[in-house]
């Protein structure tokens, strides 16, 4: 017998089961808040934090991390689902919704050699949903998704060792994901956000292998809190580089890789084209969980504008970012 839980009294059922039950019962399905922060100045801190819960798995987690006084830091924690498996909260993090699409607070208790934080989030553009995505390798999901842009300010603190460091204003990205997402065997996916003084410049891309595009969607949000303009076109170049500054291999796992330099030109539904260049820093590599990671950019555009992106690059064994790298399993073709 299945034990409903106290959401299982709201409307919210989308298929004809008891919560947390999903469409699809894969190891790899998950729901995800994912949040960024940066110092304005685009060279220094950024903090991520992340909570999700798992149903096939039965557990929640959370990830503080980022990079604090030039250290690259991660701490996780968890639960298992117990008889609450909707609340975003495990001992030591959680996610209140003040108001949904419009304030949200964060909180994690600092512990040795990882990030506590105090913070919230307001959004300064209207919220972008992105249409679903699949990807397969044979008859096997590999990725099978949609996910929710916004664009916001944060306010409070965060908490490395005992040192408290204030943010008053910065701003930054969040994503609310669901589906399934076999993170190691996805060949390539980019996730940049690109926040400028009048709104936000977002894209999620999706490659095979070979660089064939799978998928790829995104929009230009204003800070007049106007409506998103989809983006339908978009190219890129991009390279790795090294301590030198100059293009450096990825190798197995990105060892003598120390940031990214990029190219990109995208096109928007209302026939507007905007071009950025950006160069910056690995902020958070993925190591040795996965590869690539998220780096911070300072960016500049083709009509003069100046602002600060993060620019997720991660996958396995794509032809351009990762061409020897080594993952289990069959990647789609």
């Amino acid at each position: 017998m299945t034990r409903p839980t106290a959401m299982d009294e709201y409307f919210v059922h989308q298929i004809p089961e008891l919560l947390p039950n999903v469409a699809v019962h894969h190891r790899h399905w998950r729901e995800s808040y994912f949040y960024e922060l940066h110092a304005p100045s685009g060279d220094g801190d950024a903090v991520f934090f992340t909570m999700a819960h798992y149903p096939a798995q039965e557990r929640v987690d959370s990830l503080q991390m980022g990079r604090v006084a030039g250290r690259q830091l991660l701490v996780m924690k968890g639960r298992p689902y117990g008889d609450d498996p909707q609340t975003a909260m495990v001992p030591g993090a959680r996610v209140d919704v003040v108001t949904p699409m419009r304030e949200v607070r964060l909180w994690a208790e600092p512990s040795d050699g990882g990030i506590g934080l105090d913070l919230t989030w307001r959004a300064r553009t209207q919220p972008y949903g992105l249409r679903r995505g699949t990807m397969r390798a044979g008859g096997e999901l590999v990725w099978d998704q949609s996910h929710v842009f916004q664009s916001g300010i944060y306010t409070g603190a965060y908490t490395v060792d005992g040192t408290g460091y204030e943010v008053d204003g910065w701003i930054g990205q969040r994503d609310h994901s669901w589906g399934i997402r076999d993170h190691g065997r996805c060949p390539l996916w980019l996730w940049w956000q690109i926040q400028l003084d009048d709104g936000f410049l977002g894209v999620w891309h999706w490659e095979l292998p070979n660089g064939a595009i799978v998928y790829c969607d995104g929009c230009w949000a204003g800070a007049d809190m106007s409506e998103p303009v989809p983006v339908v076109g978009f190219r890129y170049d991009a390279r790795w580089i090294g301590t030198d500054g100059q293009p450096a291999a990825y190798g197995e796992h990105g060892d003598g890789v120390t940031g990214l330099i990029a190219s990109a030109t995208f096109t928007l539904a209302d026939r507007r084209v905007i071009e950025v260049d950006a160069q910056g820093t690995m902020a958070r590599g993925y190591e040795p969980f996965h590869r690539g990671g998220l780096n911070l950019m300072r960016v500049s555009t083709s009509d003069g504008r100046r602002g600060t992106a993060i620019y997720e690059i991660t996958g396995a064994r794509h032809h351009c970012f990762f061409p020897d790298a080594v993952v289990e399993g069959t990647l789609p073709a």
